[in-house]
């Protein structure tokens, strides 16, 4: 599984818009507003990279959706 926060800025007047569609993709698991540069988080978890991808393209292309940011999940392991 893959886990990516998704930063979202809306167009003014648009959030309840931009919010209802983006509740509505398949992986979303969580979504808020926030305050300050962004105005929604939404908490992704897909199968692999090839999905994360094809739903940050999708919330990406939606009317009122100004611009994303994607935070990726970093699975590692600590050196001895």
């Amino acid at each position: 599984m893959v886990s990516a926060c998704v930063l979202i800025r809306s167009q003014r007047g648009t959030f309840d818009e931009v919010v209802d569609r983006i509740k509505q993709l398949k992986g979303v698991e969580r979504i808020f507003s926030v305050l300050g540069r962004y105005d929604v988080v939404v908490d992704v978890e897909v199968p692999d990279p090839a999905s994360l991808g094809s739903i940050v393209l999708r919330m990406s292309r939606m009317a009122g959706v100004v611009f994303t940011e994607t935070l990726v999940e970093v699975q590692y392991k600590e050196e001895a």
